[in-house]
């Protein structure tokens, strides 16, 4: 796993922006009407309403109706901090008509069919999508913001969003960076308190208390915490069986990509 740097300049930035209270409100980074993404979990054993889609189908509905599609040729993040559990080569994803203005030196237009397919090569390494519009992300690839661009960043460890996300405040996260609608996240009684998933949490929610898991607030419901589970001891559940037009309206609301 890559350690993390909280000396990072980046993160240390961010940290900056988040403490002071004037700032978070003016700084595109942390203004809700500029940022909202959510994290879709990959998890195959989710419990949901019968014939309910999984979330990696809202992916692909975006990928579907997205007028264009730039794909990354490597994930800056991973390259940087020299990553030797995910593919580096598994790069970021902008959909929209933004995606049109990408570096052609860093990544290229791609068909629906190979977006989808880089989609499903990210879930199989075990990279968890996280979706939406990251105004960041206007300043990270040099895109001027005109409400146009969808970004799909497969996480891991090294991601810069997870980075930044965990030095929120839990109550402003939730602007910013809400849990998919009508996702939960619990911990049952299989729970022996062995600390895997702490130490796999991107965001440092969990913390183990008298040998039991427990979920903090700064959770997202990436679901990450269940795959590593040796005792099947985490529930991911769904109990909105329209959970995924309600998100894709809810993207659609702040972004024009289609």
């Amino acid at each position: 796993m890559a350690k993390r740097n909280d000396g990072l300049p980046f993160e240390r930035l961010t940290k900056g922006i988040v403490r002071l209270p004037f700032l978070k409100l003016l700084h595109p980074w942390t203004n809700p009407k500029k940022t909202d993404m959510r994290w879709l979990p990959i998890n195959a054993d989710i419990q949901m309403p019968e014939n309910a889609p999984l979330p990696l189908e809202l992916l692909y509905r975006l990928i579907e109706e997205s007028s264009h599609r730039a794909l990354f040729d490597y994930c800056g993040c991973r390259k940087g901090f020299k990553c030797k559990h995910y593919p580096v080569e598994i790069g970021c994803m902008l959909l929209g008509d933004s995606a049109l203005e990408a570096s052609s030196r860093v990544s290229h237009l791609a068909t629906v069919e190979e977006a989808k397919e880089r989609a499903r090569q990210a879930a199989e390494a075990g990279l968890v999508p996280i979706v939406g519009k990251a105004r960041v992300d206007n300043w990270i690839f040099k895109i001027p913001d005109k409400g146009t661009m969808v970004t799909v960043c497969y996480c891991c460890e090294c991601c810069c969003v997870t980075r930044f996300a965990r030095t929120i405040p839990a109550g402003y996260l939730d602007n910013l960076f809400p849990p998919l609608e009508g996702l939960h996240v619990q911990v049952n009684d299989n729970c022996t308190g062995c600390g895997l998933c702490a130490k796999h949490c991107y965001m440092g929610a969990i913390t183990i208390e008298d040998k039991r898991a427990v979920l903090g607030p700064l959770c997202r419901a990436c679901g990450r915490c269940a795959s590593v589970c040796k005792k099947d001891a985490v529930d991911i559940i769904i109990d909105d069986p329209d959970f995924l037009e309600k998100t894709r309206e809810r993207i659609r609301s702040y972004v024009k990509y289609d």
